[in-house]
């Protein structure tokens, strides 16, 4: 079985991992927001679908770490 500290441990830094890439995801859903409530002229509509990229590559990441920590919960109360 695995020391208790350890996983303990571990959880942690998962979830720390998770919350860590929301706050970024978040962060992406802003910046994209933003360029998505201005008058828009070409430069700034290929910053917004750019904008909308780093949003899709971050909800990716969030999506990972979160199924990484779901993951490590259910090891733990359920033992699989």
């Amino acid at each position: 079985m695995v020391d208790e500290a350890a996983q303990l441990a571990e959880l942690d830094r998962l979830q720390a991992d998770y919350r860590k890439a929301v706050d970024e995801w978040v962060e992406a859903i802003r910046k994209e927001e933003a360029l998505a409530s201005v008058n828009h002229n070409v430069a700034e509509v290929d910053q917004w679908e750019a904008a909308y990229f780093a949003e899709y590559s971050l909800r990716k990441k969030v999506r990972a770490a979160k199924t990484a920590y779901e993951d490590a919960l259910r090891r733990k109360f359920y033992h699989f």
